[in-house]
């Protein structure tokens, strides 16, 4: 399956499969298949799994599930059921850092300089930490509770290739999110995408970045797809400010058709929550955009990821230190399906039986504060976007290059003629008559 053809479903299993009461909860994931085809996703991004301390991120044992979800044996019933039901699965690959309790850090801790493992970390026997361990080691960005792994040394990268092989050989994973991509040593990253596919060419490899250039990372020697968290900020502040020209600057920055332009052709994964940002329900000041920003999401260049529970229309609002409210329980027995999710999953049939909005180039026709009209064209299709936040129909004029076409959300046919009639808070997604796409 190509990049593009992607469409990520993210669950956080620590949180959504775990309560006092469930001893084997990432069994649970089997019975959310059914959901997660009704939304159309043809992936799954399950965050961290392994052994861990607490939040998953600082982790114990690469080689072991996490003990609140269950055990290896029942991981594997999960991914050979996504599997049987055509949904890759990619992990969160979590090799910048590990926790405290990481057992090779155990071993220093306990043997000081005589470990045979203190230089799989970045320590300073001259100095202590505020742990008082005797020691001093770097953490991840000052968290020295996440203990900084030393990715220059062979052993560690072997060590850490060895768990991925396993991951491959005995889960079948088809890919990895990097964690914190954006600071994670270079060398061991081609390393590892070098090794990943020579076992399989189409491995997914995803990295984390925040801010800087995404070609750094996204290339054809390092990574598939990065994080595009300058289009997050864009799209709810977009709706929120009644300014369309927000989300259309970045649009233009990252795929218009200048030569200048970043990114064109890049499948970068895009999104409007995640387990470590406020859910979208609770971001957006008017309930109404929920909808409209999920077309836009669809429709606008790169991979679209939905966040566990945010396409029933959840809020989650970040707490000072806590990401809890981000990360809930959900039961099997809530997974019902809404309006929102129904219409998520129509987005989802659209983008799959569209050749433009998964391939095609961008270019811009319109815009206003309130409305974005926006072309994708590619293979023989043709889709022109139009979203209106506002709450009166706008006649947006533009060159359509087409007398009339079809609204694949509505199955309405639309004139061009005289200019698009946008209704008050809809969003067209209009193939024209010229496409050979029927």
């Amino acid at each position: 399956m190509k990049m593009n053809d992607l469409i990520i479903y993210q669950i956080f299993p620590l949180r959504a499969f775990t309560d006092e009461e469930t001893e084997h909860g990432i069994l649970e994931a089997i019975d959310w298949i059914p959901h997660i085809k009704n939304i159309g996703a043809n992936a799954v991004y399950f965050s961290p799994v392994f052994e861990s301390s607490e939040h998953g991120y600082d982790t114990k044992n690469y080689c072991l599930i996490d003990h609140r979800l269950g055990t290896n044996e029942d991981f594997k019933k999960v991914c050979q059921a996504f599997k049987e039901a055509e949904i890759q699965v990619i992990l969160d690959g979590v090799f910048n850092h590990v926790g405290r309790e990481f057992w090779a850090f155990e071993d220093v801790k306990e043997k000081k300089w005589d470990s045979a493992y203190k230089d799989w970390f970045c320590i300073n026997f001259d100095g202590n930490s505020g742990y008082d361990d005797g020691f001093w080691y770097e953490g991840w960005e000052g968290h020295y509770e996440l203990v900084k792994l030393n990715l220059d040394n062979p052993d560690v990268r072997k060590y850490l290739l060895d768990c991925v092989k396993m991951w491959i050989e005995e889960f079948g994973i088809d890919g990895l999110r990097l964690d914190v991509a954006y600071m994670l040593h270079r060398g061991f990253m081609k390393e590892l995408v070098d090794f990943v596919k020579s076992e399989s060419e189409d491995f997914i490899m995803i990295g984390e970045m925040l801010h800087g250039d995404y070609n750094e990372l996204v290339n054809e020697q390092l990574l598939d797809s990065v994080t595009n968290y300058e289009c997050y900020k864009g799209l709810y502040s977009s709706y929120n400010t009644h300014n369309m020209h927000e989300i259309g600057f970045s649009l233009n920055r990252q795929f218009g058709p200048e030569e200048w332009t970043y990114y064109k052709g890049l499948p970068l994964y895009n999104f409007v929550d995640n387990h470590d940002v406020e859910r979208i329900a609770t971001q957006l000041e008017d309930e109404e955009h929920l909808p409209l920003i999920y077309a836009l999401l669809y429709a606008m260049p790169g991979i679209p990821g939905i966040y566990y529970g945010s396409e029933w229309g959840i809020e989650g609002k970040k707490e000072q230190g806590s990401d809890d409210s981000l990360r809930p329980r959900i039961h099997p027995k809530d997974l019902e399906e809404n309006e929102l999710t129904e219409y998520i999953g129509h987005l989802s049939e659209i983008r799959k039986a569209s050749p433009a909005l998964k391939y095609g180039d961008y270019l811009q026709l319109a815009i206003e504060p309130n409305v974005l009209v926006f072309q994708r064209a590619g293979e023989g299709d043709r889709i022109i976007a139009a979203i209106n936040i506002g709450d009166e129909e706008r006649v947006m004029h533009f060159n359509a290059n087409a007398g009339q076409g079809m609204d694949l959300i509505s199955g309405e046919k639309i004139d061009f003629g005289g200019g698009l009639r946008v209704p008050a808070k809809k969003a067209l997604l209009i193939r024209t008559e010229d496409a050979v796409i029927s």
